[in-house]
């Protein structure tokens, strides 16, 4: 059994932002990852993924990231860039610590069990993200011979021969479409419709624009915030190449018997589907009452739940809009870190 004063759960932005906070005040603290690396997740993901945030507003407390400042940062140089912050800051870390479970022991000290050890915190920090769990709605058979989630997609050499159909026309859904109808024939069903934003306006970076007009300082519950959590826009020039190139349908309502069924639309017959239906947090591994709402999202006020110790970190508009993105999420920490100490 070990004991600290912080068990930080997720290794990720939002873990190593969380651990730098709590190392600046002194504090006894672990970072729990289930991964071999730093940045492994983003090792993972598809091969030519770039951020659409410029490298000057992709770092964590100010930590400088190498390269041009306004350039977009490739997925390996975000990987890269974790790895160095960890390394830079001696932040500890004990990786392949997979948590299965966590419990409250009394109302002092939590348990945290991971596959081989446990450990005990007087505070306890879930730092898992927000996009943790690939999502793929339940309303298809296995009619269709290649499926994929958009997390398990890496290069159009991938992808077998003919009409391909991407669920799904958020950033992830459009920027594989625009790389994929180079090499493919491609649908893209979207569910609303797709609203976009240049990467720069007037030689300013986008997010710049965001920061003086306050947008990325829009708080969840307010009517700003409101709006922009039902507006969630395409960035970059991706969606100009779609529009060319591919063919946008609606709503997908069913995948049977081999086709696709349509809102507004007739069925087609595809060889392959991505779906790029975003991802799901699963909390099942917490085990204390009053943690989770009837959805099974977490209940809290900007992190900070009703559980005395109990914290969250890096979940989508958890105090504003830019909450959820590297840039955002250090602003949050220094928050838990101070309700912490």
């Amino acid at each position: 059994m070990r004991n600290y004063d912080v068990v930080v759960i997720g290794g990720g932005q939002a873990g190593l932002a969380m651990a730098f906070a709590l190392k600046q005040r002194n504090v006894s603290f672990i970072v729990l990852d289930e991964n071999e690396h730093i940045g492994d997740s983003w090792r993972k993901r598809y091969e030519s993924l770039s951020l659409f945030t410029p490298r000057n507003y992709s770092q964590l407390h100010q930590f400088p990231f190498q390269g041009d400042p306004n350039g977009f940062p490739h997925k390996d140089e975000v990987a890269t860039y974790l790895s160095d912050f960890q390394a830079e800051n001696g932040l500890p870390i004990m990786h392949k610590q997979k948590v299965i479970k966590l419990s409250q022991e009394d109302c002092q000290k939590f348990l945290v069990i991971t596959q081989n050890e446990r450990y005990t915190a007087k505070h306890v920090v879930v730092a898992t993200g927000a996009f943790h769990h690939p999502f793929i709605p339940k309303i298809h058979d296995n009619s269709i011979p290649f499926m994929i989630h958009a997390s398990d997609y890496q290069n159009p050499s991938q992808i077998p021969k003919g009409e391909v159909l991407i669920i799904g026309a958020g950033n992830t859904g459009i920027q594989i479409a625009a790389e994929l109808c180079k090499t493919h024939t491609v649908l893209l069903a979207k569910s609303k419709p797709i609203k976009r934003l240049p990467q720069s306006i007037a030689g300013k970076s986008l997010f710049w624009w965001f920061e003086f007009l306050w947008l990325s300082k829009a708080k969840p519950d307010s009517m700003l915030g409101k709006f922009l959590q039902k507006r969630d826009p395409i960035i970059g020039n991706n969606y100009k190449i779609v529009k060319k190139h591919v063919e946008i349908l609606g709503r997908v309502k069913s995948v049977n018997d081999g086709q696709a069924y349509f809102q507004g639309s007739y069925p087609r017959k595809v060889s392959s589907i991505i779906w790029a239906t975003g991802y799901r947090n699963d909390y099942s591994w917490i085990d204390i009452d009053g943690v989770l709402n009837k959805h099974g999202k977490p209940i809290h006020r900007c992190g900070i739940t009703n559980i005395k110790g109990l914290y969250f970190i890096g979940l989508s508009w958890q105090s504003k809009r830019s909450s959820a993105l590297i840039y955002g999420v250090s602003n949050d920490a220094n928050r838990i870190a101070k309700k912490i100490v």
